[in-house]
This record gives structure tokens, sequence and C-alpha cells, in this order.
């Protein structure tokens, strides 16, 4: 049975409301959470951008039963892959072996700002590769990590506090390289489209019988035209495909790329409104390409708590009687 679950979007809301609004997901009964990772909002819309690593901490002593995963962390500018190794690994411990890590190679808007440059899309590949082995090493407790790379050197790396259980890691996907990488190096495969050569592709290079974890966003609201608007207005940015949202290097080239982007065109993409079988409807293509799980994103930070009741009462249990 798929399993659906509740995104905590920090581009959309400040650090103590996620935390807050991750306890009613608990509650309203969602299978498991994401985090996305970043150092910027999409739009200047959306508001806000806190430290992704902080509020998991914070989440995992405010709960009790649902997973927590990054959605996605990128180890090859912004953190070093044995950084990203031993926060990975203390957050296995505070959850209580609740944590997976969703790695992936980036996006230009958050990375750019160490002042590194943005490489082309197979030097990522390549650093993205490297960054899965030094942490895979680290996790596996090996005393003393030395790793000399193309892209990155390790010196006597030891992992002081390693869990119990070992960090499952998740591989963002979204072509046939990295369903490569993907199936060769991870536990979890993470695709935000639902394509099924995607799952495909990922069981072909050695994913089969794995984890498939996909994301949708949804604007739920009592009110179609203000749904529509809200997402709109936040998320019109989605429909641009990842090949030009890796590249883009801020809000206002979000915002500019988007400008004859019409509501209705964001409409027929995402789930507005408060017509349960229209959401089902456009959740269910996760289903039918394989994937396993199916995190939900409700557009709108201050939108959350109508939402959770809704999700509780009605759209949960119509997934599940899928």
């Amino acid at each position: 049975m798929t399993e659906f679950g509740y995104t905590m979007m920090c581009e959309q809301s400040p650090p103590d409301r996620l935390v807050r609004d991750l306890r009613s997901a608990e509650e309203a009964g969602f299978d498991f959470s994401v985090i996305s990772d970043h150092y910027q909002p999409w739009v200047s819309a959306q508001g806000h951008s806190g430290y992704a690593w902080s509020i998991l901490g914070a989440a995992a002593q405010a709960t009790e039963r649902i997973p927590l995963m990054t959605y996605v962390t990128c180890p090859i500018l912004r953190y070093h892959p044995a950084i990203v190794a031993q926060k990975a690994a203390t957050m296995q411990i505070l959850s209580g072996g609740r944590f997976r890590l969703g790695l992936g190679a980036g996006e230009n808007l958050n990375e750019h700002v160490v002042g590194q440059g943005w490489p082309a899309v197979g030097v990522r590949h390549e650093k993205l590769s490297e960054a899965v082995d030094i942490i895979s090493a680290l996790f596996d407790g090996e005393n003393s990590v030395n790793y000399r790379g193309k892209h990155f050197d390790v010196e006597s790396a030891r992992l002081w506090d390693l869990p119990d259980e070992r960090v499952p890691i998740g591989i963002a996907v979204s072509g046939p390289d990295s369903c490569r990488l993907a199936g060769r190096k991870a536990d979890v495969m993470v695709a935000t489209e639902p394509k099924p050569e995607l799952s495909e592709m990922f069981d072909a290079a050695g994913g089969a019988g794995k984890p498939k974890v996909g994301q949708i966003a949804v604007a739920y609201d009592p009110d179609r035209n203000a749904a529509v608007q809200r997402a709109h207005e936040q998320f019109r940015w989605f429909g641009l495909g990842w090949k030009v949202n890796t590249d883009l290097p801020g809000p206002p080239s979000f915002e500019d790329a988007t400008q004859f982007i019409t509501p209705e065109q964001v409409a027929e993409q995402l789930p507005c409104g408060p017509d349960l079988d229209e959401h089902v409807e456009k959740i269910k293509p996760f289903i039918d390409a394989g994937f396993t799980e199916v995190a939900l994103v409700q557009i709108g930070g201050e939108h959350q708590d109508r939402f959770m009741s809704w999700a509780e009462k009605e759209l949960l249990p119509a997934l599940r009687a899928l």
C-alpha cells in the first residue's frame, strides 16, 4: 500500500511554524514527512527559508512517531559530504531511528551562495557520486576515512556518534544518469515527477524492491479561486521542469521566467480547491508510476490548519482507498 506524507516546506513558513505544523501532521495520521533544504525561496512571495537541519532537530523532539527525511540535501557545494554525514547520523540518534537522508545534485538557487560557481550537470553528478561514497563510508563506521577523489578530499574523518540503525540514503532522480546512480548507490529513489520510466530505470540499475518517494504540491481551500491564485503566486515555477529549475540563480530569475504563466495553467497541473476527486485524480499518477510513498505540499504557510483537518477526514482516507 502506498504511504502518504507531509512536507515541511521551508520556503513558505517560518521555522517554529514548520515544527508546529509537523506535530499537527503527525496527529492527523500522515505516514511520514519530508523537509526541503534551501538557502532561499523559489519566489519572493513564499518569503522564508530557515535552516532545515535546525528545524529537523526541533522536529525530532516535538514528535513521537512520524519519520523524517531531507527532500533533498545537496552535498556537493554548500555542504561538504563529511559534514552531511555527521548531521545525518546525529539526526538519526535524535529521532530514535526515524531519519532518512535524501540527497540530490542541487540547484543553482541554493548552492551559488558560497561563491564556488555552478558546475555543469555532468560535473554535478560526478560530485554527487563521490559524496555518496564518502557519506556511506562514514556511515559504515570506519575508524579513519581517507578519500582522494576528483572533486573531494577527506582526511582521517570518523563519526564518533553513530546511530544503532544506519541512515538510509535516498537519491533524487530525473533522468537516465541519476537513475543509474541511485540504482547502484541509494536505498531510496526520490523524484518529483510521476514518470514510470524513472521507476523502470531505477529498478534496472539495482533499485528493484526499494522504496520510491514522490512529491506533489496541492492547494486545498474551500474557495477554489483563492486556491488557484495562491498556487499561481507561490508555485508557478513548478512547471518549468528541473532542467530549468536547477540553473536559475535566484527568486527574481524564477519570477521573470514565469511571468507569462497563467493561474489557469497552474491549476491544470496542480489540484486546487475543495474538490476531493480532483486532488485524488492528480495524485494518483504517482501510484500508477510505481511510487511507494507520496509526500504532499500544502501551498501557503498560513493555510495548514484547515488542510490538516480536511486531509485527516477526507483526503487520506480517499487516497488509501485506492
